[in-house]
C-alpha cells in the first residue's frame, strides 16, 4: 500500500519558489498573448483574468517564501481578487449595454470608443 502523507511530503519538498514564479509568469504571458490576438471581447476579459491570476500567485509566493509578517502580499491578493470581480462586472455590463446597440461582438466593431 502507499502512503500518501509520504508522498505529499516528497512532493512538498520538491517545488520551490521558482515553480510557483514560472507558474505566475506563464499565466501573465497567457494572458497577455490573449488580450492581444483576440478579437472577441468575451475572451479579451478572460485574457485579462489570467493576468490578474498570474499576479496573485507571484504577489502570494513571495509573501509565503519571503517571511512577511505584515501580510502586505496576501492583503493586495486580496484586493486583486476584489479589483478582478467588479472589473468583470463593469466590463461585462459595458458590453452588454454595446452589444445590444451592435449586435456584435468583435473588438474591431467598436472603433469608435
Amino acid at each position: 500500500m502507499f502512503n500518501i502523507h509520504l508522498i505529499i511530503q516528497s512532493l512538498n519538498s520538491s517545488i520551490t519558489i521558482y515553480h510557483y514564479l514560472f507558474i505566475g509568469l506563464i499565466l501573465f504571458v497567457i494572458g497577455i498573448i490573449g488580450s492581444m490576438i483576440s478579437k472577441n471581447v468575451i475572451k479579451v476579459l478572460i485574457a485579462i483574468e489570467f493576468m490578474l491570476t498570474g499576479i496573485n500567485i507571484n504577489f502570494i509566493t513571495f509573501a509565503s517564501y519571503c517571511g512577511n509578517d505584515r501580510f502586505d502580499g496576501f492583503t493586495i491578493a486580496l484586493f486583486y481578487v476584489g479589483l478582478g470581480a467588479v472589473e468583470l462586472a463593469v466590463a461585462l455590463y459595458i458590453f452588454y449595454l454595446m452589444f445590444q446597440k451592435k449586435e456584435s461582438d468583435n473588438i474591431e466593431t467598436y472603433s469608435e470608443l
